[in-house]
């Protein structure tokens, strides 16, 4: 993996919900590569991740809360999946706020599984290639996105580049794609 030193990633989620391995494992290895990743979640304190939207995951803590956020100084947004995590998350005004200033001033987003539903909220997938779990594959295409069933999708139109993945089986693509976008 390349050498991420001096790039800052911020990781947005809800406090209960979010897949563990879609938080867990982009956490993990873009640390172990020297990049800063901070996660930011509506409350201070515990993340209750799920496994499967269902199961009980492990529990992480939030390093700050979506309304103290100030996200100018990020260089990419990840928005992990779960059911319950993007549904939530897609109606979380920090949350719109921080997805709509990367994509205005042209910073990428990554997002994979159910987490492009926020995207579908803020209109920014209008216009825009993406892929998702298949049950989100109608809200992308309703908002006038371009959906196809690839492990990742990159689409850099409308002065912003989008990396989207299908779920947890595309981790390793969808890391490899948020590396490559950072090392350019």
């Amino acid at each position: 993996m390349a050498d991420l030193t001096g790039k800052r990633i911020l990781t947005i989620l809800q406090n209960r919900g979010a897949e563990q391995d879609e938080v867990k494992q982009p956490v993990e290895q873009l640390r172990d590569a020297g990049a800063e990743v901070t996660v930011a979640t509506p409350e201070a304190g515990t993340i209750q991740t799920l496994v499967g939207d269902w199961d009980l995951g492990e529990q992480f803590t939030s390093d700050t809360k979506l309304s103290d956020l100030d996200d100018s100084g990020f260089d990419i947004l990840i928005i992990p999946g779960g059911t319950l995590n993007a549904d939530s998350l897609r109606l979380n005004d920090d949350a719109q706020r921080i997805a709509k200033s990367f994509a205005s001033s042209g910073r990428p987003v990554a997002s994979l599984c159910h987490g492009p539903w926020l995207l579908v909220e803020t209109g920014l997938v209008k216009d825009k290639r993406a892929t998702s779990y298949i049950s989100v594959k109608t809200d992308i295409s309703n908002a006038g996105g371009l959906w196809e069933d690839s492990e990742l999708v990159r689409c850099p139109s409308q002065g912003w580049t989008l990396l989207t993945s299908r779920g947890p089986q595309d981790l390793s693509p969808f890391i490899s794609a948020i590396t490559s976008e950072l090392s350019e």
